[in-house]
């Protein structure tokens, strides 16, 4: 598949880029998008739920009432989860909800979404992208070259730039990334993908 080229300014510089079908144009396999999407936001908790059982409730443990003669059920100490503030039956403790994904759907899941995104003609293709010092309006001007502020979009860089990132740090629904961080959540969640063409080469090399 071709797509054009573009400069900053949103002008079509004449030249195609070529998306490679190994990567972006493959069968798109939705359940392996799933699992990845799954594994990374399993990933973003952290797990440190908890809550009081009845050995570590601050109560006497003494037995409240004796045993039988009473004409009601049994009872131990305030501990109890049957008692005000007693400690909780089966409560949440601290867990690693990661698990583990092999490598193989992880890259087919994202090369399913990549060839979504251009089968969508939500694929853009830039030359060179840079800048001198961090400016976010140079980063609105940009988006708004190709009609796309407000709308989610994911910058995908050969390298980190702190120029380009810092411009976009403050616009909302705007990521920046590189070839090598790419993950399926990102990329399911941005509505336009914008590639650098230096980006394009080094994702066809991962992902081949």
């Amino acid at each position: 598949m071709e797509v054009s080229v573009f400069d900053l300014t949103g002008q079509d510089t004449g030249r195609k880029a070529v998306l490679s079908d190994a990567v972006f144009g493959i069968e798109p396999n939705e359940h392996a998008v799933y699992l990845d999407v799954k594994q990374y936001l399993a990933n973003q908790r952290q797990g440190t739920h908890k809550s009081k059982e009845r050995a570590e409730v601050s109560f006497s443990t003494r037995k409240l009432k004796k045993q039988k003669g009473t004409g009601g059920a049994r009872a131990g100490s305030r501990k109890s989860p049957l008692m005000k503030g007693g400690g909780r039956v089966f409560g949440p403790r601290p867990r690693d909800y990661g698990f583990k994904l092999n490598k193989k759907v992880k890259l087919l899941a994202r090369k399913s979404v990549l060839t979504e995104k251009a089968t969508n003609s939500a694929v853009s293709v830039l030359s060179a992208f840079t800048f001198n010092a961090p400016r976010t309006k140079e980063y609105l001007a940009f988006l708004n070259a190709f009609s796309l502020a407000g709308k989610k979009t994911l910058l995908i860089l050969p390298e980190n730039d702190d120029n380009v990132y810092l411009s976009s740090r403050n616009i909302q629904k705007a990521r920046v990334t590189t070839a090598s961080n790419l993950n399926t959540y990102d990329l399911m969640n941005a509505d336009t993908l914008l590639i650098s063409e230096a980006a394009l080469e080094k994702i066809e090399n991962f992902f081949k």
